[in-house]
């Protein structure tokens, strides 16, 4: 039950409809985020090397954008303009906090998604060739990993919302789970420097995380999803910056 709550949640995909009234998928869906992220990469990687046999690098780089963006139902990146408009306003939290909730998307969340997507784009498109592989499968895995961290981490800025559900059917027991997956697939990619990005990874979704929380008493749904696009940002920045380092991996298949 908790894979299949996992993936109705992160993906489009349907899943077995099952009746779940006491929340129990959501308390044992955490540890499945990382694979879920784990199957969005792999999707990207297929397509990344069937577009490379007759597309050029620019082209096929959009066109994962594109499929990722689709995959997801675009709710992450709508939780980031909503996210983004609600830090335009310099009133209250609970001004800022009803501007999101509007379905409307005001200019400070377009600005804010070209500026995402540009970035996201960039980052694709100069992963170097050696790590292309595995920044396209530990980008969507670590960042699943890093909002399972903040739901449980941080309040939910609204009672009753999807922060407080985890929190209640969850419980810090599953992190630890959720976090040992996480390691095992970036280590097993990266091997010693899996766990520093792993690392690095915390320490930004820390920091971001603070600070939305700081603006809106706590976290909520949009937040969630911006969370996890600007980790996904990050973490194939991150992975350029190993390449020009001189890191590599065993899953080559430049």
């Amino acid at each position: 039950m908790g894979f299949w709550t996992a993936w109705q949640f992160l993906t489009i995909f349907p899943g077995p409809s099952t009746r779940d009234e006491k929340g129990r998928g959501l308390g044992s869906s955490l540890p499945w985020f990382p694979i879920i992220g784990l199957i969005l990469g792999g999707i990207l990687l297929g397509l990344d090397q069937l577009f490379d046999l007759f597309l050029p690098p620019f082209l096929n780089s959009a066109l994962l954008l594109v499929t990722l963006v689709i995959l997801t139902g675009a709710l992450h990146l709508d939780g980031f303009m909503d996210t983004c408009d609600g830090f335009a306003v310099k009133s209250s939290a609970a001004d800022r906090l009803k501007v999101m909730a509007d379905s409307r998307v005001g200019g400070f969340g377009v600005a804010g998604a070209c500026c995402l997507i540009l970035l996201k784009f960039a980052s694709i498109v100069s992963l170097p060739e050696d790590l292309r592989a595995v920044g396209l499968l530990l980008m969507p895995v670590l960042a699943r990993w890093s909002v399972a961290y903040a739901i449980l981490a941080f309040s939910s800025a609204r009672k009753g919302g999807l922060g407080d559900l985890f929190k209640e059917r969850t419980g810090w027991m599953m992190m630890p789970i959720t976090t040992l997956i996480a390691l095992a697939i970036a280590a097993g990619f990266l091997t010693w420097v899996g766990p520093v990005l792993m690392v690095s990874v915390w320490i930004i979704v820390f920091l971001i995380a603070k600070g939305l929380s700081s603006r809106l008493g706590g976290l909520t749904g949009d937040t969630y999803g911006a969370i996890i696009e600007l980790c996904e940002v990050a973490i194939l920045i991150a992975v350029v910056i190993i390449g020009e380092a001189g890191g590599t991996s065993w899953l080559d298949l430049s």
